[in-house]
């Protein structure tokens, strides 16, 4: 299909619905033991927990994670990430670039129960 202005190819809508988007509450958080910008986050679905890692370190702190509700992407396959397995990949805006790049962590406004689809 034909590229957008962002240069990703435009997907079908089937695609698009293949994702599993969930709210997931953050309940620990700790810097990755073998990473410099990794944290491995312990997130609530409701009826399930998982461990997450995402690059979130120059922007977040571990503390400011915990308890927070987030956005997972949770059928991707699990990845190994420096030696720890990741189980979802969490959502994140960013701008700018380089020193000034900004990520923000998506998440609902208001409080949701976690596990919660994201449609």
């Amino acid at each position: 299909m034909d590229d957008q202005a962002g240069g990703k190819p435009v997907v079908p809508y089937d695609d698009f619905a293949k994702l599993d988007l969930r709210v997931a509450t953050v309940i620990e958080a700790s810097d990755h033991p073998n990473a410099d910008k990794l944290i491995v986050m312990k997130v609530d679905f409701g009826a399930e927990q998982r461990q997450i890692i995402a690059g979130l370190k120059p922007w977040y702190t571990p503390s400011q994670l915990a308890g927070k509700q987030v956005v997972v992407v949770t059928n991707l396959a699990p990845r190994k990430m420096r030696g720890l397995e990741s189980n979802g990949m969490l959502l994140a805006a960013t701008s700018g670039a380089g020193e000034t790049m900004n990520v923000v962590v998506l998440g609902p406004m208001a409080d949701v129960p976690p596990g919660s689809p994201v449609s």
